[in-house]
């Protein structure tokens, strides 16, 4: 590995880290339309359109190379793909509920920690007490006391919200609801990431049918990302369409004055759906050191970015100075919870 192919790597990580912190900023300028009407672009963008785009991009004889793949993996790579589009729908409505700075700390927390021990417990349970098991439970640890750091802050924010009388059209899309059910969809949607990540590590024969047909190992996760992605959004643009039907709000797509909230719901899938794709660029640059300094290099910039970003959209302005120190504090605990469990990946 050369110098510049690490410094590449971890820029492309930094960027990665950025897009998935700041995808959900537009979400706090689309009230005009309710929150199917954003969430299926969304979905459209980074879900079909992109992986399709990758996938024909880098993949030669797409259809050859899922015919010699095992058919176990392909359909664990459905299922879970399937399954973590739930997932999604409870991430997009716990942005709405609880804003962009705490949704995004909780989910990124729950489905970092959990994400690592849960693979390691199903694929390989008998590496739990070794020092990479060890490390991933330590870790894991770490960030249920960041969670619960957070979510005190921000029942406090709460507090502090209703006790100023905060008024005023509401800018985020989609329904307000009450905090702790907005906790609730955060903590579904950091699990069943989760899922996500096992799915992944399950569909591997499909990115080896890949190496094997000639292609990159890039190219052959981007086809399990076309797999999990498009299945995904099966189960989006069905609770989406539920919506549509029930909330009659399929016409306002065709209101006037609406070319702003279709560029920034399509902005909202380039990010996203850029994230997964510019982090599969940068991992094979970094070589070993991809799960020991990309990965959780990626997930601090997201964190910290979506804060920055909740931070900018106000989200804070009227949590007192004690509040805020809460927050930090917890931030803080995570962020040593995501080193903790990118130093596990040198344990391996």
């Amino acid at each position: 590995m050369t110098s510049s192919e690490l410094g590449m790597g971890l820029f492309l990580a930094v960027l990665s880290g950025l897009m998935n912190g700041t995808f959900t900023l537009p979400m706090r300028f689309l009230g005009r339309w309710s929150w199917e009407n954003v969430w299926a672009i969304f979905i459209v963008v980074s879900c079909v359109a992109m992986p399709l785009v990758m996938t024909f991009a880098t993949v030669s004889e797409p259809r050859a190379f899922l015919q010699a793949a095992p058919a176990q993996a392909v359909a664990i790579a459905v299922a879970t793909g399937f399954v973590w589009g739930f997932g999604a729908i409870m991430f997009g409505q716990g942005v709405s509920a609880i804003g962009i700075s705490m949704a995004n700390t909780l989910v990124l927390a729950i489905s970092s920690s959990v994400g690592s021990f849960l693979p390691m417990l199903i694929l390989a349970p008998e590496r739990l007490f070794r020092p990479q098991g060890r490390a991933i439970m330590l870790g894991t640890a770490i960030a249920i006391v960041g969670i619960a750091w957070c979510g005190y802050a921000g029942i406090l924010r709460e507090r502090s919200e209703r006790e100023g009388g905060k008024k005023g059209e509401r800018e985020m899309v989609g329904q307000a609801r009450p905090f702790w059910v907005g906790l609730a969809l955060c903590a579904g949607a950091g699990l069943l990431s989760a899922v996500f990540n096992i799915g992944y590590s399950s569909a591997q024969g499909v990115m080896e049918a890949a190496v094997r047909l000639g292609n990159s190992a890039f190219a052959g996760s981007n086809l399990v990302w076309q797999l999990m992605l498009a299945s995904g959004a099966v189960a989006n643009l069905g609770f989406c369409a539920h919506q549509f039907k029930r909330n009659r709000t399929w016409s306002r797509y065709s209101k006037e004055k609406t070319l702003p909230l279709y560029l920034l719901s399509i902005l909202m899938g380039l990010l996203w759906g850029g994230s997964i794709f510019v982090y599969g660029s940068a991992s094979p640059k970094l070589g070993r050191l991809g799960p020991a300094i990309g990965w959780p290099l990626s997930l601090t910039v997201g964190l910290l970015t979506a804060n920055a970003c909740g931070i900018l959209a106000g989200e804070w302005k009227l949590a007192r100075w004690a509040d805020r120190a809460w927050m930090g504090s917890g931030l803080a605990v995570l962020l040593a919870a995501i080193l903790v469990l990118g130093w596990s990946g040198t344990l391996g």
